[in-house]
């Protein structure tokens, strides 16, 4: 199960440091899961994932909500 990290309804930079500051929190290889209205976020979130040596698993976007699911360093290798 992945832990939500609620930023609908902010604007940059909020949702990427939100998301900044759960994958910090959470274990090696957790999967989170972002959730933002704000349009940066598709491009600011998987900026800041990949500067931390984590996957982008997914980005979906349905009634203009962004949902973007990401791996923390340090899961199982592919």
């Amino acid at each position: 199960m992945s832990r939500i990290v609620d930023a609908r309804g902010h604007h940059c930079p909020v949702p990427t440091l939100r998301l900044g500051k759960a994958m910090r929190e959470a274990g090696p290889g957790q999967v989170l899961t972002l959730l933002a209205t704000d349009p940066m976020a598709r491009i600011d979130a998987p900026h800041l994932v990949s500067q931390t040596g984590g996957k982008v698993l997914s980005i979906e976007e349905a009634e203009g909500v962004l949902t973007i699911r990401v791996e923390t360093p340090g899961g199982p290798p592919d």
